[in-house]
């Protein structure tokens, strides 16, 4: 059996097509800037970074808008038209500004945070196995393994889990000769990939809804939220693995089982790397008291340094950080200034909706607590159907909402119920990334996947979340 840390070290070619990208230095200079004056802002509070940070965003936009084209480059046209209307609303319009800048710098940050994970993870033959390995196992065990797998995988390398595991399923089912089996193959192996991976978006730290949404609830804190939330992950993670054995499909042959390759140690530095994730940042926000966000700002860079430099030695990583400030992070331009200026456009533009939804505010704090978690969890969901991203739905709604004591409900009660609809969201809406990229493996529209394919699933799922949900806000 090989041991973890050995198997991570192993060197392995980097993709061709990222060193075909353009080289883009002075983007990646400024994103990276970017990201450690975030950092300093939960490290050194007493310091000016915060400001620093939002002032270095227009100068981040303006770059990534330079080769944007279309829908992408319309958002950035949005968030110009939200400030200029707020400067012609007058007063406070410059504290709705910066707040909005705050919140896009925090989101840019906390994307080059995670992309450099993935980008360490990508090149690693170890992380590679085992989602073959995965990806191999009989039917009978095949799904709990890739939503387990999934889960694991969507904390290192968030939606590129689906990308990996989705690519690996495909081939492997592929091999089937019999169309009938390979359909229902590919479908059940994609749904438990996408199940797993929006199973760890109400837990996980490096969650952008566990991000954000801690970020509008100070006063619920991680370590007051992490059990409950791993609550919310297993209702959508056990509840997909249950209608797949209830509903599993009659076939009218009988597949051939093949024995996967490697043995389970092949999972071993998957395990290692959670650790290497999880333990420190969780010390890090216990001991210093400092927000999950800022350990993970911390951690996630220091972390994928200390891989790369066992993947390529001390001159490869060198190299390899180079390349990837100049050509990976351009890479992500469109992901980039979608979550930016979702932030941006919620978080500023709620001043521009406040004045005329003051008179509901009362109306909303007379409605049980109950009835406004059941609400909150089928908001971003139904939203998600009209195109809404997750991240401007919750910024744009929450300063519209009574503080929790006005509502009757705990912080904790709150961020509970936000998160699952967020979960439901990225399972059902069309415009999320995860039923894009399920759809592109599946052949198959993100519609389709969204509303056919997990449409009952959904149903289900959202039922048992919403009871949940009221269930925690009663008891707390």
């Amino acid at each position: 059996m090989t041991f973890p840390f050995r198997s991570l070290s192993r060197r392995g070619p980097a993709p061709a097509e990222k060193s075909a990208a353009p080289a883009e230095p002075l983007l990646g200079a400024a994103l990276v800037t970017l990201t450690v004056l975030v950092t300093l802002e939960d490290w050194a509070p007493g310091t000016q970074a915060g400001l620093w940070a939002a002032w270095c965003v227009p100068f981040v936009v303006a770059l990534l808008a330079l080769r944007l084209r279309g829908r992408r480059l319309g958002f950035v046209v949005v968030a110009l038209l939200v400030t200029l209307a707020l400067w012609m609303q007058g007063e406070g319009w410059g504290a709705r500004v910066m707040a909005g800048l705050g919140a896009a710098a925090f989101i840019g940050a906390f994307f080059v945070a995670l992309s450099t994970l993935r980008a360490a993870a990508e090149t690693s033959p170890a992380i590679r196995a085992c989602g073959q390995y995965l990806a191999a196992q009989p039917p009978g065990r095949r799904y709990l393994a890739l939503t387990l797998g999934g889960q694991a995988f969507s904390v290192l390398l968030n939606y590129g889990s689906i990308a990996l595991l989705g690519s690996l399923s495909v081939a492997s089912s592929e091999r089937e000769p019999d169309p009938e089996i390979r359909f229902h193959r590919t479908r059940r192996m994609l749904l438990a990939i996408q199940r797993g991976f929006v199973s760890v978006l109400p837990w996980s730290p490096l969650s952008f809804s566990v991000a954000i949404t801690g970020a509008l609830l100070p006063a619920a804190p991680y370590k007051a939220t992490v059990l409950p939330a791993m609550v919310t992950g297993l209702i959508v993670a056990g509840t997909g693995w249950a209608m797949d054995q209830i509903f599993r499909p009659r076939l009218t042959t009988t597949p051939v089982r093949h024995s996967p390759e490697g043995g389970p140690g092949a999972v071993l530095p998957l395990l290692a790397l959670l650790a290497l994730l999880g333990l420190p940042v969780w010390l890090l926000h216990v001991a210093f008291g400092v927000r999950v966000v800022g350990a993970v700002l911390l951690v996630v860079p220091l972390l994928a340094l200390g891989w790369v430099l066992l993947q390529a030695g001390p001159r490869g990583a060198w190299g390899r950080a180079g390349r990837f400030a100049a050509q990976e992070l351009p890479r992500y331009r469109p992901e980039l200034t979608l979550l930016m200026m979702a932030g941006y456009i919620g978080t500023a533009g709620a001043g521009l909706i406040a004045p005329h939804v003051a008179d509901f505010a009362p109306l909303i704090a007379a409605l049980p607590g109950p009835v406004i978690l059941a609400l909150l969890v089928w908001f971003i969901p139904v939203t998600g159907q009209l195109g809404m991203n997750p991240i401007l739905g919750v910024t744009l709604l929450f300063p519209l909402l009574p503080s929790a004591e006005a509502m009757g409900v705990s912080p904790v009660a709150l961020f509970i119920a936000i998160t699952a609809g967020w979960a439901l969201s990225g399972i059902t809406s069309p415009f999320t990334a995860t039923t894009l990229l399920t759809g592109s493996f599946a052949k198959k529209s993100a519609l389709h996947v969204g509303l056919k394919w997990n449409g009952a699933y959904a149903l289900v799922t959202g039922t048992l979340l919403t009871l949940w949900a009221v269930g925690f806000g009663l008891w707390s």
